[in-house]
This record gives C-alpha cells, structure tokens and sequence, in this order.
C-alpha cells in the first residue's frame, strides 16, 4: 500500500509497501481520497509540534469512500462517502461520559498520537466516520478544520444579533468567522496581514475587518461606542495576541482560545474582575459540531472551493510541502487528491 511517512524532522519518505490495514469490529476499511494540510502537520514537520514522535503518517483533514464494513448501528455501508472525525476517545472518562467527548482524557487523534491518513486505506471505528452525502469530496475533507471553528462558537454561547471579535485569519479563524455569520452574528475580523483581511471580507462576509498593527483598540473603541465586544475569540497561537485580547472585552463579556499556544498567558486581574469576564478554551471538536458544517456547507454558507487556494496529487506533495510553509506561497489550505 502506497503511502507517505515524516520519518524526521524535515523528512518525509514516500513509500510503496506500507501494511494494508485489518478489519476489526465496531471498524470500516475508508480509502482515502482527499488529505487536508493543517497546521498541525506544519508544525510536525518543522519540529514544533508538542508532545510528538517520529516516525508518523500525518494527515486528519480526511475524506473517502467505505471499501469494508460490517453491521453497525450508524446504518454505514460499502460505497459510502464519508468524511473522518479524527478524535478517538475513550467513551468511559468523565469527560465522554458527560458528552464532552472533545476533551476525553485519554485522547488519541489520528495522525498525530498514531499514524494517519497519508495512505491509501485506513481502519477506523465507525462511530468515526460521518456520511457525507451530497457533499463532494473537497468539502467533506475540510469539515474537521472548519468544526474546530463551529466548535468554538458554540461554546462562545454567542447568538443572532451578537457582535464578536475574531482575531487571526488562518485557516481556523476564517472558519470561526464563516461559523459565526452562519449563527447570525455580526463578525469584525482581526489579523496582522491586509491580504487576509481582504479575504475576511470577500470569503466569510464580515462586517469590518481590523489590523492588528494599527492601533486595533482604538479602531475597536470606536466600532463599539467605546464597550468594545461582548464576544472575543482568538485563533492566533499567538501570545501577545492572547494575551492582548484581555483588553478588547467589555464588561461582562466572553474571551474564547481556540488558538493554542505553548507557554504561559498572563493578565491583569483588576481588569478581569471589573468586567467579570468569562475566559475559556475551545478543544477539538464533536461530531455535532461536523454536522454543523455539513449543513452550512449544504445551505450555501462555505464556499470551500475558495478556501482550497493550493493542491497537489500524493506523491508529489513531497515536493510541494516546503512551498507551502513559505509566507509569500500565501497557502490558505492546502489539498491533497489521491487517485
């Protein structure tokens, strides 16, 4: 079986005699068709990823078709187009117990803890996989990444009517962004980078965008009639920026990191308790939260052919991958097409 290992730091070995995965119970066999580069895979590849070992197979941004499956009570069958949830939990912590399956404690994602989707065919349990009819597969590839974005609006709490602050226009900010307008708030997009804005505003359709590098609490001030925002979500991965945030809430309102950052985040508690502030972080994503997106991308709302700005066949993402992590390649998502 064909398939793509980062052997090392920098290193990635493309490879003809992988395994062919076994069919086990409660699994389906899942050919892949299409891989989305996350940052993750960035990260891995460069060596910064946390709590990461090598050799792996990348790849979770996952669609395909069911090549083997056996009864199950999702009603799954051979043939079927699906789109991978690539958090494998436990189902017995308190966490799953309580439906939070997003922060089971024993977490396992697939091609990050163990290998991933870079290969021809995958077993999976079947409670990770989501039907994705109608979709193509192009879209049913980019529902993880634009869940995470559908995850942390919901528990943002915002709803129709509200205002709230994006920070960052990556891939997962733009899908914080386009998730929030799908819920009816009213979005201003916040980023270091023009051209991101400018895709703010012709992709996810906010109502203002801001740059973080001219004065964006004064420009904020006056968006605002000097309350500033009810509802702040950073997805930066970025300290300063996280930590800038604090002060762009206004009283009574709610802080959301869904961007995460290796190191500590510091903040003035006078301030955080003179506006009672909600401050809380956003993991993964569950699968109401993939369903969410399908139906947005059902109704019209993602245009995820837009998102994919840069792609390449299997073999040749090797060569391509040092080209995506450039600045001026000026990738959004890249996409991976297996035959």
């Amino acid at each position: 079986m064909k398939g793509i290992i980062c052997e090392e730091i920098g290193k990635f070995v493309y490879r003809e005699d992988l395994p062919e995965p076994q069919l086990q119970a409660g699994e389906a066999i899942v050919r892949i068709r299409r891989i989305g580069i996350c940052g993750t895979d960035l990260h891995a590849y460069r060596g910064n990823q946390p709590y990461f070992t090598y050799p792996r197979v990348l790849g979770h941004e996952l669609s395909g078709t069911i090549e083997q499956i056996g009864d199950n009570p999702e009603g799954l069958r051979v043939g079927d187009q699906v789109s991978v949830i690539p958090y494998l939990h436990c189902g017995e912590c308190r966490a799953c117990l309580s439906g939070k399956t997003n922060c089971c404690q024993k977490m396992r994602v697939f091609g990050v803890h163990l290998d991933g989707g870079m290969r021809e065919r995958v077993a999976l349990p079947v409670q990770n996989l989501l039907k994705t009819e109608g979709l193509t597969l192009d879209q049913a590839a980019m529902l993880e990444p634009l869940a995470i974005g559908a995850h942390a609006v919901r528990r943002s709490g915002l709803g129709a009517g509200d205002q709230v602050l994006v920070i960052g226009a990556g891939p997962i900010g733009l899908g914080v962004m386009a998730m929030a307008r799908y819920a009816g708030a009213k979005v201003i997009g916040m980023d270091v980078n023009d051209e991101r804005l400018d895709f703010c505003r012709e992709w996810a359709q906010v109502e203002h965008t801001v740059s973080a590098l001219r004065e964006p609490k004064e420009q904020l001030s006056k968006l605002t009639d000097g309350n500033f925002l009810p509802y702040v979500i950073d997805s930066t991965g970025n300290i300063s920026s996280m930590e800038g945030a604090f002060g762009l809430v206004g009283h009574g309102g709610t802080l959301t990191y869904v961007g995460l950052v290796k190191g500590t985040i510091t903040f003035s508690d006078p301030d955080f308790h003179a506006r009672e502030m909600t401050v809380q972080g956003s993991r993964n994503a569950t699968r109401e939260d993939f369903e969410r997106v399908l139906d947005a991308i059902r109704d019209g709302y993602i245009d995820v052919g837009s998102y994919i700005t840069h792609r390449s066949g299997f073999k040749d993402m090797i060569g391509q991958f040092e080209n995506w992590l450039k600045p001026e390649s000026e990738v959004i998502k890249a996409l991976v097409e297996l035959d």
